[in-house]
């Protein structure tokens, strides 16, 4: 069933990921947890609870709030994990929704995963040939039977020798009948952070979900790491499961689009990166301009760092309306024109005669790009000039972010003046990786394989480095 989103061409945030241990509103808590993760996944949620002799859950398609409206006092526990999610491996449907319930000889189990297995489908294969039976197409669920093929006999051995067969970006929350588990990939990929709350353990993606339940901040889980949280321990467990590669690979869109600004996410609060972003923007690329303005909302912090830095005055030239979802299956052409100012809007009085910079965070298809500056000429700009707070984005990404393909990506198979003209822009330019690379406190620590190209981790017999140029097209 497919939906038009006239501003649907970002790269999708993958998933959130929360899990808390030993507390009375331990499904209430996780249900806020995953309010304030929204931003992480769109398209399904779900919560699982555990009293500690078994579990009870509830799983849809939507967001927390619609999920949730009248099912959250159905659960019932004092541990809870919940996951919201975006399809990046495994089709957008109910069956693919977690976390993750499977059976396993020594009793229930719940998986929440926030990343991308790139040697998922070979090992899928491998399983199905000695009689294994998937009951989605979730990546996720080759964990869960690496889990319930081990001979050892606690869960985190368990999990253990999972992990010794899979390869790729994973931040996980396991929960057993009385147990919760976190575990971070050893290069890093994705976020996962401990905290407390009362007496009681938070796992979450970012810190921005402890806020919430005014629960405190503890530490990022180590790459590599596993940490046990049980109730009959007064502390975590905490133990090294991988070597830690000599570098890390995190996620830089972390810090361009996918986190929230209030959180702290590898070691800093996404809010000054984000901010230099823009700044290096305007040193490496200014522009003759009267206006600063964002594409609302993930590219105003960067909007204001390229008007610091530039002292051109920032301002709101766009209006966004956030209350509008996908509200029409395949409408006509002239429905979706009209869509596009349902959603967003210039504000005349702050455009009219004006030569604006506006300012965004990356082009992926260059379909959104095309409409705001559009609408922008439309509320009387004189001249747009657009500048992208990232390089262009070359590659997918095969790590838990949902990127078009290659074929899809604009810069893949056009140069910066084809895209201008087709955004109709009187000037487009880009972000270095060097001047991004410059915005970061340890450059050294991040993939940037969708910018240029270098995979981390080996898959598909393909050695890490640079990739053939029509791979996974």
């Amino acid at each position: 069933m497919e939906y038009f989103d006239a501003f649907d061409d970002k790269p999708r945030d993958e998933c959130g990921v929360f899990g808390i241990l030993g507390h009375p509103k331990a499904v209430e808590f996780t249900y806020l947890g995953l309010r304030a993760l929204q931003h992480r996944g769109q398209e399904s949620a779900g919560i699982v609870a555990s009293d500690g002799d078994s579990f009870s859950h509830h799983h849809g398609m939507g967001l927390v709030a619609q999920v949730f409206e009248e099912t959250l006092t159905t659960l019932e526990g004092h541990i809870a994990v919940g996951h919201n999610r975006y399809s990046t491996t495994g089709a957008s449907n109910l069956q693919n929704a977690q976390p993750l319930i499977r059976e396993y000889k020594r009793g229930p189990l719940a998986i929440a995963h926030n990343g991308n297995l790139v040697n998922a489908q070979r090992i899928r294969s491998d399983l199905e040939d000695t009689g294994a039976i998937f009951h989605s197409t979730s990546d996720t669920e080759v964990i869960a039977h690496l889990i319930a093929r081990s001979r050892q006999t606690l869960l985190e051995d368990r999990i253990m020798d999972a992990l010794k067969e899979v390869r790729g970006a994973y931040s996980l929350v396991f929960m057993g009948k009385s147990i919760l588990i976190g575990v971070r990939d050893p290069y890093g990929f994705r976020p996962l952070w401990l905290g407390r709350a009362d007496d009681s353990y938070v796992l979450a993606s970012e810190t921005c979900a402890f806020d919430v339940i005014d629960a405190e901040p503890i530490r990022e889980i180590t790459p590599g790491e596993m940490v046990i949280i049980t109730e009959t321990e007064p502390e975590p467990r905490s133990f090294m499961f991988g070597q830690i590669q000599p570098d890390l690979s995190q996620c830089i869109f972390e810090y361009i689009y996918l986190s929230r600004p209030d959180s702290v996410v590898f070691g800093e609060r996404v809010n000054r990166p984000r901010r230099e972003l823009g700044r290096q923007l305007a040193r490496e690329c200014p522009a003759d301009a009267d206006i600063v303005i964002p594409v609302p909302d993930s590219a105003t912090l960067a909007a204001l760092g390229y008007s610091a830095e530039s002292g051109i005055p920032f301002d709101i030239g766009l209006y966004r309306n956030s209350y509008v979802g996908r509200a029409f299956m395949n409408p006509s052409q002239e429905v979706r024109e009209l869509m596009v100012k349902v959603k967003l809007n210039p504000i005349l009085d702050v455009l009219e005669g004006k030569r604006v910079v506006v300012v965004d965070d990356s082009i992926m298809r260059g379909t959104e790009s095309r409409q705001f500056v559009k609408l922008i000429r439309k509320g009387g700009a004189t001249e747009v000039h657009v500048r992208i707070s990232s390089p262009p984005n070359k590659f997918p990404c095969f790590y838990g972010v949902d990127t078009p393909t290659r074929k899809e990506l604009i810069a893949s198979s056009h140069t910066i003046e084809d895209t201008r003209k087709y955004i109709r822009a009187d000037s487009l330019a880009y972000l270095s990786i060097e001047g991004m690379l410059k915005c970061m406190k340890s450059p050294k620590d991040f993939c940037t394989a969708c910018f240029d190209g270098s995979y981390p981790v080996e898959f598909s017999g393909q050695p890490t480095g640079q990739l053939p140029i029509d791979f996974k097209d």
